[in-house]
């Protein structure tokens, strides 16, 4: 898991969100019982953690 993603689940569950790990190693992110994002446990894609970030964002993360 990438530095960065490890970071953000951390930041995430601080501020009451759930984070749970599917069976291919992605990070499922839920507030309440609504999907807020799915975060890529090894992210090809530079822009994929930016976009779980702004969904976080949208949802009530504070950076």
């Amino acid at each position: 898991m990438n530095k960065d993603v490890r970071d953000l689940i951390k930041k995430a569950e601080a501020q009451g969100f759930e984070v749970s790990r599917t069976k291919k190693g992605h990070f499922m992110v839920w507030k309440g019982s609504v999907l807020v994002t799915t975060i890529a446990g090894t992210a090809s894609d530079y822009r994929s953690l930016k976009n779980s970030t702004a969904h976080l964002k949208r949802a009530g993360l504070i950076e």
